[in-house]
C-alpha cells in the first residue's frame, strides 16, 4: 500500500449535492471511454434518496474529493436488495485502501437492511474484481457489451447480507 504524506488525512462520510461537479470531473478522468456520469446524474441519485459516500483528503492545503461510492436500495426488507451504482477513486489515490473503505461503508448500510447486493464490473478491471471478491461477492454471469460506448463486457456479481469485508 502506498504511503500517505505526513499531515494528510482521508475521511469517508456523506456525499453532498455540492459535491456533484467534483464527482463528474472525477468520472471524466476515470471513465472517459464509457460515458461518464454528469453532475446532474449525481444530483439525481442523491435526490432519489440513494446512499452515497465521499472520500475526502484533508491537508494543510485544504480539502479535496478523492473518491465516491453509491448504493441504491431497490427492494425493501424482508427480501431487501441493493445495487452498487458506482465507486471511483482518483488515480493518484488508488492502492491506498480508499475504495475498500467506500465499499465497506456501502456494505455496512446494506447489511443494516439485510440486503443482498448486486453490481456490474468491467471484466478487465482486476483491482475492482479482487476488491469485490475479498468483500464476499460472487460472479453470477456476464453482460456482453455492457459499457458504452467502449463495448466492454461486465460481470454481474452478488453478495449476500452480513458477510464481512476484511480490513487492510
Amino acid at each position: 500500500m502506498a504511503d500517505r504524506p505526513a499531515g494528510v488525512t482521508v475521511t469517508v462520510g456523506p456525499l453532498y449535492r455540492a459535491d456533484a461537479a467534483d464527482c463528474a470531473e472525477l468520472e471524466r478522468l476515470l471513465f472517459a471511454e464509457d460515458d461518464p456520469w454528469s453532475a446532474g446524474a449525481f444530483r439525481d441519485e442523491l435526490a432519489a434518496g440513494h446512499f452515497y459516500l465521499a472520500a475526502r483528503q484533508r491537508s494543510a492545503d485544504g480539502e479535496r474529493l478523492i473518491g465516491y461510492g453509491g448504493l441504491a436500495v431497490v427492494a425493501s426488507p424482508p427480501a431487501a436488495e441493493a445495487e452498487i451504482h458506482t465507486i471511483g477513486v482518483h488515480p493518484d489515490q488508488q492502492g491506498r485502501g480508499i475504495g475498500r473503505r467506500l465499499l465497506t461503508g456501502l456494505l455496512e448500510h446494506a447489511d443494516q437492511l439485510r440486503a443482498t447486493v448486486f453490481l456490474e464490473v468491467r471484466t478487465d478491471n482486476e483491482a475492482a474484481l479482487e476488491l469485490y471478491r475479498a468483500a464476499g461477492f460472487e460472479r453470477l454471469g456476464i453482460r456482453r457489451n455492457y459499457y458504452r460506448p467502449s463495448g466492454a463486457d461486465a460481470y454481474t456479481m452478488r453478495r449476500r447480507p452480513a458477510i464481512g469485508i476484511s480490513p487492510r
